[in-house]
């Protein structure tokens, strides 16, 4: 008996690993809209699309765990860096 999943379904790992990286997108997102300044905010923006853009064909679990974990602590550094420029 064949599975009625399409081939390109996403295992649970996939599922919530895929799930991880688009929060990270949306929170990276929901934090440039405090930027002041619109270039800095429009130049910030291009860049993060870029980012995702061209990381997307990465499939491998481990490879993808480590870039999250980059780009969450690339956020935590922005994040804080605007708290200080906001004092």
């Amino acid at each position: 008996m064949s599975s009625k999943l399409p081939k390109t379904a996403l295992n649970l790992k996939q599922f919530l690993l895929r799930q991880e990286v688009l929060k990270l997108y949306r929170d990276i997102f929901r934090t440039l809209r405090k930027v002041k300044d619109e270039g800095t905010r429009a130049e910030l923006k291009e860049w993060a699309r870029s980012d995702f853009r061209n990381n997307m064909h990465h499939n491998d679990e481990t490879t993808i765990k480590a870039m999250l974990n980059h780009g969450k602590k690339s956020l935590k550094d922005l994040q804080n860096s605007m708290a200080l420029s906001n004092s």
